[in-house]
């Protein structure tokens, strides 16, 4: 009985939402960063901090081959985490240069105008409907 409700196929379009009412960000365009495609190079940091930061190299300069994006990355002390940072921010960078508009970063600005343009709509529809309230009030005295 149970394997029976498991091998059960529901169609995907059951659970598909129209465009119109999408209000989540589609992560499946998002490039995926290849070993092969990175040159990475490790070079002394700068800025403040003094000698600590001006001895060791833990500075992560990343350069993607085919399209020849550099990210230079010095957040953190340590070279693991700096690591893990440029590659998120070279992944970014790419999301931007190849997806254009359907890139993350863009699709969190289209929500966030959205959100905001409703609330717009809104503070003026509470606005009209106070402003109404008071025109009755008035004419009522």
């Amino acid at each position: 009985m149970l394997r029976n409700l498991l091998n059960l196929q529901i169609p995907r379009s059951v659970f598909r939402l129209p465009n119109a009412c999408k209000s989540t960000i589609d992560l499946s365009k998002v490039p995926q960063l290849r070993e092969d495609d990175l040159e990475e190079t490790f070079v002394r940091g700068s800025g403040p901090g003094g000698q600590a930061v001006n001895k060791t190299s833990n500075c992560v300069v990343l350069r993607h081959k085919p399209t020849k994006i550099i990210v230079k990355c010095h957040i953190h002390r340590s070279l693991s985490q700096n690591r893990k940072e440029a590659r998120e921010i070279l992944t970014g960078k790419l999301d931007n240069f190849i997806n254009g508009e359907l890139s993350i970063e863009n699709q969190r600005k289209m929500l966030e105008k959205q959100k905001s343009k409703e609330s717009d709509r809104r503070r003026r529809k509470l606005q009209e409907l106070k402003q109404k309230w008071k025109e009755r009030e008035q004419e009522q005295e």
